[in-house]
């Protein structure tokens, strides 16, 4: 790839993706653009700029896609309660196919033929990254340092970005590298590696530790149309920010924590802790909604299916036209999850303590335990007797 004209970088500005910026521009001797996505992770986007121009960027393009995250990535992945590995909120896979996609559209804007992104040859990013790049524009190429240049590890890169001038992030106060958006703050490597070894207290950034968290629960109430939450306590607020609002009231009480070892796509385990506060809440409130207001039967067929959607995020297809089809089905099935979930807030637990809807499928006169009501009780023997059959001739045959 010798011919390349213009590469359009995914840049964070941490040590990885500021490394990769000086060293593109020695290896190719072409322009490089950073593309910094803003999903509210907090940078200081004039230090982003800044830090791009001083390490050699030739533009810099930086995006706010707060609203556009929440809305088109977090929110219908919300609607099938994606869960990987039953822990994993996937607040790093979702953010993904965005930042690639706007990457892309970066490049065709300025006329760039390649792209490049700084993650590792280990990991699930190069997937989730490559996939979007392809499944969007297959005629870019793309550009893997972690899969070219001869640096073995982050040391390598440590002494890379020494040699250059390029200010380190990963220090021996922070021994961990981390990744934030408006859905949570993950922590992998360093001193995570070892799966024995607790976390330090002062590693997370947006909870309190349960032990810490006030000692008097906080009740909220959230407000869900057609399965996307849309108000918190009565106030209508944007997707962007209506999570950050619960990030703040989860985070306070010590609400999303998650310490997991998963598996990657690549094939390896890898050990990872999460803070999710918002989005811990909105799961739990959103199928308190659904509890009351979805078939039974739709209810089982999208919980059989939540499991494949999430390891679709997992592994990158977001752009895939398996994950595009079941969010059909899957947003079909929202039309009826209109309603509001009462939560209590405790000391790093999400309780429902209250559910209502509208159009409720929950019938009080139905099932009371007092008289009234339709349903006849004298109708169970006959829907016990034929469900029992089959059960009665397995009985019949083992005993002969």
């Amino acid at each position: 790839m010798s011919n390349i004209k213009k590469i359009v970088l995914a840049y964070s500005g941490g040590l990885d993706t500021s490394v990769i910026l000086k060293w593109l521009k020695e290896k190719y001797q072409c322009p490089v653009v950073a593309f910094a996505a803003d999903l509210g992770q907090g940078d200081d986007l004039a230090e982003v700029t800044a830090k791009a121009k001083a390490t050699g960027a030739d533009e810099v393009y930086i995006e706010d896609l707060k609203e556009e995250f929440v809305r088109d990535f977090v929110w219908p992945m919300f609607r099938a309660n994606a869960l990987y590995e039953g822990a994993y909120l996937l607040g790093t896979s979702i953010a993904r196919p965005l930042i690639a996609k706007a990457q892309v559209e970066v490049a065709l804007r300025v006329g760039a033929d390649a792209v490049s992104h700084g993650a590792t040859g280990k990991g699930n990013d190069q997937v989730r990254f490559e996939l979007t790049y392809q499944a969007l524009a297959p005629d870019l190429k793309i550009i893997v340092p972690w899969r070219e240049w001869d640096l073995q590890g982050r040391a390598d890169c440590v002494a890379y970005a020494q040699k250059h001038g390029i200010p380190v992030p990963v220090t021996q106060e922070k021994p961990y590298s981390s990744d934030a958006n408006l859905l949570h703050i993950s922590f992998e490597g360093g001193i995570l590696e070892d799966p024995w070894a607790e976390p330090p207290a002062n590693m997370f950034v947006l909870t309190a530790s349960p032990e810490a968290a006030p000692d008097k629960p906080h009740y909220v109430e959230i407000d869900f149309e057609h399965g996307d939450p849309v108000a918190v306590d009565g106030v209508g607020l944007s997707p962007a920010n209506l999570l950050a609002r619960l990030n703040d009231l989860g985070g306070e009480h010590g609400i999303g924590r998650v310490d997991l070892v998963e598996n990657r796509y690549v094939g390896l385990k890898s050990r990872g802790v999460y803070e999710t506060p918002g989005g811990t809440i909105l799961r739990a409130a959103h199928r308190a909604v659904e509890s009351i207001t979805l078939d039974r039967e739709v209810m089982h067929l999208r919980d059989s299916l939540s499991p494949r959607y999430a390891e679709m995020v997992y592994n990158g297809y977001w752009y895939a036209p398996e994950r595009q089809v079941l969010q059909k089905l899957i947003d079909a099935a929202q039309q009826p999850v209109t309603g509001t979930a009462r939560l209590k807030l405790y000391k790093g637990n999400v309780t429902i303590v209250g559910r209502k809807a509208p159009k409720s499928l929950y019938q009080p006169s139905l099932v009371t335990f007092e008289a009234g009501g339709d349903y006849q009780q004298a109708d169970a023997t006959g829907f016990i007797r034929l469900n029992a059959l089959r059960l009665k001739i397995a009985a019949t045959l083992a005993g002969k």
